[in-house]
């Protein structure tokens, strides 16, 4: 047998393994990632891997995003990140932008107008109190992590006393605050959890969110030596009062 056509053979047939392996190999490699609808504001640099972008991009979102911006739209993101046309139309049509934002691109887009669109959907407003973790997460910015801190914090003071309030939850940007502002309000008659300010001892006090428990011994200090508190303007003369909260505090005391 001639030994040039038995390594012919030998190669095609290697050939038709090689290329049912990179077959499967693609096929693979599509089901390990599949893309679905996703903020693209809050991208990690894992996710931003398996879109495909580089460090440089994915660095770039993130260096804009440290300074409490968004990209709004698919140009501003590609603006932001620079990514390639190619890669853009793969990934835009899987972007999810809250409702805010959407607005506020119609808008913009149709500037002849003065109005928006009478069918776009109406805001009504809420008690923050009795919302739910999805209608939390509408708010421009909110994700699933920062909706569970918000209702974690809800829970720490039994309720919100005042909407102001979530400009001090970790995570809220001044963003996602004016929009909260937008959607919510609070009832004032919230079930919030009342102190007495003039009789508990300083392990209860500290048991109160905003009194750490340096700052609630010193309170007590304070109460006794000069007697009991008559109203917020005492507490402010307290070492280590947060002062910039207590508007906020002073409708959790009781006096």
């Amino acid at each position: 047998m001639n030994i040039s056509s038995n390594e012919n053979k030998i190669n095609k047939q290697w050939l038709l393994v090689q290329s049912e392996i990179d077959s499967l190999n693609n096929i693979s490699n599509q089901e390990k990632f599949k893309i679905t609808p996703f903020n693209p504001n809050f991208i990690s640099d894992y996710k931003g891997y398996l879109l495909g972008m580089s460090v440089k991009e994915i660095d770039r979102l993130h260096e804009y995003r440290k300074i409490n911006k968004f990209v709004n739209s698919a140009q501003e993101f590609q603006k932001v990140t620079k990514v390639s046309d190619s890669l853009l139309k793969i990934l835009s049509p899987n972007f999810k932008f809250p409702d805010w934002a959407t607005s506020k691109n119609k808008y913009q887009n149709n500037s002849s107008h003065k109005f928006y669109n009478k069918t776009e959907k109406v805001i009504v407003q809420k008690d923050i109190n009795t919302a739910s973790k999805e209608e939390i997460m509408e708010v421009y910015g909110i994700g699933d992590k920062i909706s569970d801190i918000i209702l974690q914090e809800k829970e720490k003071f039994g309720a919100f006393a005042s909407i102001d309030q979530l400009e001090y939850v970790w995570g809220v940007s001044p963003e996602a605050l004016n929009d909260i502002k937008k959607r919510f309000f609070v009832k004032s008659n919230a079930q919030i959890i009342k102190i007495n300010i003039n009789n508990l001892p300083t392990k209860e006090l500290a048991k109160f969110p905003y009194f750490r428990y340096a700052l609630a011994k010193e309170i007590v200090t304070y109460r006794s030596m000069n007697g009991d508190f008559k109203s917020i303007d005492d507490l402010t003369k307290i070492k280590g009062m947060p002062n910039e909260k207590i508007k906020i505090i002073a409708l959790y005391l009781e006096f």
